[in-house]
């Protein structure tokens, strides 16, 4: 591969990140089909197109572009939440879990993980996993309470008294 084209390659993947922040996902796709060489960078390349789909709410190709990238990167966290949210969005919990179950294994130290098992197990109905996993996250970081009041995968639990009462624990209010 000549400079010329890896120069070319990097500038349209820099125009694809660009236009993702500008929100304007069209621009990005356009800018990553114009590579030519898919294969010098397949994940970042999935990536982009992962995230663009996401943010255009084409949620089916979306997963399909994150699943390349965890192939291509098994481990890489930012790809199997992508793939959690996808399937999410697609009424297919259980695979959301077990995606996020995998990033927990090789991310158990990022406290966004455990809060988005909490999520979806709160989602799927099953509050000791939902409790279990939200209490954990708060504990790693106390900060993600700010999120919970305005985060609608814990509607199932909102009057829930176990709910509740983690609620108040953590923030290091007295119990009722």
């Amino acid at each position: 591969m000549s400079i010329n084209t890896k120069k070319m390659r990097e500038r349209h993947f820099r125009a694809a990140e660009g236009y993702l922040a500008l929100n304007m996902p069209d621009h990005a796709l356009r800018e990553i089909g114009r590579i030519d060489d898919v294969d010098a960078d397949l994940f970042k390349m999935c990536m982009l197109r992962g995230e663009a789909l996401q943010m255009k709410r084409e949620h089916r190709p979306a997963l399909g572009a994150f699943r390349q990238a965890h192939l291509a990167k098994p481990t890489d966290l930012i790809a199997l939440m992508g793939m959690a949210w996808c399937f999410k969005r697609i009424d297919q919990l259980p695979q959301a879990i077990d995606a996020m179950k995998l990033a927990y294994e090789f991310h158990k130290d990022v406290p966004v993980v455990l809060y988005n098992l909490a999520c979806y197990y709160s989602l799927a109905g099953d509050k000791d996993n939902a409790l279990s996993w939200l209490g954990r996250s708060l504990r790693m970081d106390r900060n993600l309470l700010s999120l919970i009041p305005a985060e609608t995968d814990f509607d199932p639990l909102r009057n829930d008294q176990d709910f509740q009462h983690l609620l108040e624990l953590t923030s290091g209010q007295a119990p009722k």
